[in-house]
């Protein structure tokens, strides 16, 4: 094996090793701020030990299963919960080995420097994992997880997690996160609110949602006025539960500032289902202006993930649901796209949008210099299939230039897979300090400079820009 190489993602060159070294020294130890994410709150309201390993690290993880897929391993031989309750493999270790006997699928990807990083600094497992050692460390991780210091809230701690949001749809009763607050557990687990379920036109079951949320929220939302109110009181409840953002996956960047009228009159051709693509397209846009409004008053940072062609498989989608690794990046326009919220709201410094990109051509084209002027953006980091050491840099590399570091907000790890938390964020601050050494080492930047940089990018930024 493969116990992970300590001076792993830092430069070649050996002064700027050793400057990479020593920056990375400083902040390893820094408390995890995880302001985006897909864990399950229900781990740590029940605080109930995790299954099996295969239930840990292959079930629940779309970077894992998606690339078994593309290796011609269908999905139910995997554990991946089908849509009509049909067969799946329920044997933990049947799904372990399978996943072990491909594990060298996984040779290159950032999932194998997560997955080594978990085995080894979690699970003490020093093989490298494969058919034949298989069993051995699905039995080494099987004994670990039955012990109380492997329960969801004692990882927490030992992860050093300062607070961690899970991401939860506008329609969710937010059970899990009720049993939490009132455990008396101190651990920070705080909800985001997802509305995408009743933004989105084209969802299945639109107009049904939207009178859910109306009912929900108390008020009659199959009106404009009270749609929006319907809003203003979700995202009042989520607040109760910790949500300091709101989370927004649209197909598109495009936003619309139209008068209230034309907005009205589109919503009421959405709720008939009466839409074109492009109407509905426009009435997302739309929401995305009357969220950032909405921020204005209540304070919650808005976050914007465009450009996914989402579900590319019909008959994933059909078989396992939604989010099961068939979401593609597409290209994506931010300069036109956005421009009538930014000329609604841009030059407000008390709001903060965050906006991604799974289209990396547009980083210093047009988000960093978005970024590097409206008061209100703020780039997010390299997200999604860019999460990856080469990635990151990439992302430094294309934005420092015209936006510096203190219009980015540091790392979010956007991950469901609970054990890869710590390991994604050592990758992330990693590279940060490999970055800064070649600053440094080139006379671009101070070292006390880089130092403090250094802490921003692994802590400060994420709690600043997040409101946490």
């Amino acid at each position: 094996m493969t116990i992970p190489d300590p001076d792993r993602l830092f430069p070649l060159d050996l002064e700027a090793r050793s400057l990479a070294r020593d920056l990375y020294a400083d902040i390893q130890s820094l408390p995890i701020v995880s302001p985006h994410g897909h864990t399950d709150p229900r781990w740590f309201a029940e605080n109930a030990a995790f299954p099996d390993p295969a239930q840990l690290f292959v079930t629940p993880d779309h970077y894992v299963f998606r690339m078994l897929c593309s290796q011609g391993i269908p999905l139910e031989k995997l554990g991946v919960p089908r849509v009509d309750g049909g067969w799946i493999e329920t044997n933990g270790r049947s799904i372990w080995r399978l996943f072990a006997q491909n594990y060298h699928v996984f040779r290159g990807t950032p999932s194998r420097l997560w997955l080594d990083h978990a085995f080894a600094d979690v699970f003490g497992v020093t093989r490298r994992l494969s058919a034949e050692t298989a069993d051995e460390i699905y039995d080494q991780i099987a004994d670990c997880l039955v012990r109380p210091e492997f329960r969801p809230r004692a990882l927490f701690d030992r992860f050093n997690i300062e607070v961690l949001a899970t991401t939860e749809g506008a329609l969710d009763d937010l059970r899990w996160h009720a049993m939490i607050r009132d455990s008396g557990w101190m651990g920070r687990v705080i909800t985001a609110y997802r509305p995408d379920q009743v933004v989105d036109p084209e969802m299945p079951g639109f107009a049904a949602a939207v009178e859910q949320l109306g009912a929900l929220a108390g008020t009659r939302a199959t009106s404009w006025d009270g749609y929006l109110e319907a809003h203003r009181t979700r995202r009042a409840y989520f607040k109760q539960f910790g949500a300091t953002s709101t989370d927004h996956g649209h197909p598109t960047a495009r936003t619309e500032n139209l008068p209230q009228a034309e907005a009205a009159a589109l919503f009421d051709k959405a709720m008939q289902g009466r839409c074109t693509a492009g109407e509905a397209d426009a009435f997302r846009g739309q929401m995305l202006t009357e969220m950032a409004r909405m921020s204005l008053d209540d304070g919650l940072v808005m976050q914007i993930h465009p450009g996914s062609a989402r579900n590319h498989n019909a008959d994933v989608l059909a078989r396992f649901g939604r989010d099961k690794g068939f979401d593609i990046p597409t290209r994506t326009d931010y300069v036109h796209a956005l421009r009538p919220l930014l000329d609604a709201v841009g030059m407000r410094a008390d709001l903060t949008v965050i906006v991604f990109t799974l289209d990396e051509t547009a980083y210093s084209r047009e988000l960093a210099p978005l970024a590097g002027v409206y008061p209100a953006l703020r780039l997010g980091p390299a997200w999604w299939f860019f999460d990856s050491p080469e990635g990151m840099s990439r992302y430094r590399q294309m934005t420092t230039e015209t936006a510096g570091f203190y219009n980015t907000v540091g790392f979010n790890d956007d991950t469901r897979a609970f054990c890869s938390i710590p390991a994604r964020h050592d990758v992330a601050r990693r590279v940060d300090c490999a970055f800064l050494a070649g600053l440094v080492a080139s006379g671009r930047l101070d070292g006390d400079e880089a130092r403090e940089v250094a802490h921003d990018l692994a802590y400060r930024l994420a709690r600043q820009a997040y409101r946490l």
